[in-house]
């Protein structure tokens, strides 16, 4: 795994369209991985709630294998129930206010615990945003292949947007400076030189004493359920509050999640 800053970042492009082809066939085969990955152990959990936000023009299944890792775990995981993900409303200030609230209430669910925050890929920025809304009540957030030191012009997917938006993403310098503010919690940026769907250099961190970059072999589409993902989610998830340390690959025996 090797660590990255994020400073002096200029615009890179798109992933090649080799890698975005191929994207499906990776994601299988890490899938097979996860499935075989029931000698792997990993530190149990402590129970504290984790909320997951899906990437664009997905809902809660994409990140099924993942939520049912955490569970395994010990960990009490929620949806950010928005249901399936068509990027954020033209009135964002208020949505993402919503959010927060979401975080909150359920942090007074568990008696003022703080919630771990989980995102794939856009739904990486809505983590990191609600965070910077909410920090009393978030413990850490975890982004896996999140684009928020970009323009929005370095990922594959564009049209996505465009087909379920009408207009395609514009980031312009105030909103840019803004996503790439590390949130004032523990922050982890999981990302892979090889993803076909964003350009891995907008998924790097400005790092910081409780900022840090990951990095993972696999696919975008992949990432929640890449195995080495799972065990850095798990790693990262387990570290006590108020006492965090940075990844350092070394695996922690415990619980491992189900094959």
């Amino acid at each position: 795994m090797n660590q990255n800053s994020a400073a002096g970042f200029t615009a890179a492009a798109p992933p090649s369209i080799g890698l975005f082809g191929i994207e499906p066939w990776r994601a299988l085969y890490e899938y097979v991985g996860m499935r075989l990955m029931d000698q792997d152990k990993m530190p149990p959990g402590d129970g504290h709630p984790v909320v997951m936000f899906p990437g664009l023009a997905s809902d809660r299944h994409a990140l099924m294998p993942l939520r049912k890792c955490c569970e395994s775990l010990g960990y009490t995981v929620y949806d950010w129930e928005q249901g399936f993900n068509t990027g954020p409303p033209a009135a964002i200030e208020p949505w993402l206010g919503a959010l927060a609230d979401h975080v909150r209430s359920i942090a007074r669910r568990h008696g003022g615990r703080r919630a771990s925050l989980l995102g794939w890929s856009l739904g990486g920025v809505y983590a990191r945003e609600v965070a910077k809304l909410a920090p009393r009540c978030t413990r850490h957030v975890i982004t896996l292949g999140t684009p928020f030191a970009g323009t929005g012009r370095e990922n594959n997917v564009a049209w996505i947007y465009r087909l379920l938006n009408g207009e395609r993403p514009m980031i312009d310098e105030a909103l840019a400076a803004r996503l790439r503010t590390n949130p004032p919690v523990p922050t982890t940026s999981i990302y892979s030189r090889t993803d076909g769907i964003v350009a891995w250099q907008a998924c790097l961190l400005e790092e910081a004493d409780q900022a840090e970059n990951v990095e993972v072999d696999g696919s975008h589409v992949g990432l929640g359920w890449n195995a080495a993902v799972l065990r850095i989610v798990a790693d990262r998830l387990a570290q006590r509050e108020g006492a965090w340390q940075r990844w350092s690959g070394a695996g922690a025996a415990g619980h491992g999640c189900p094959s």
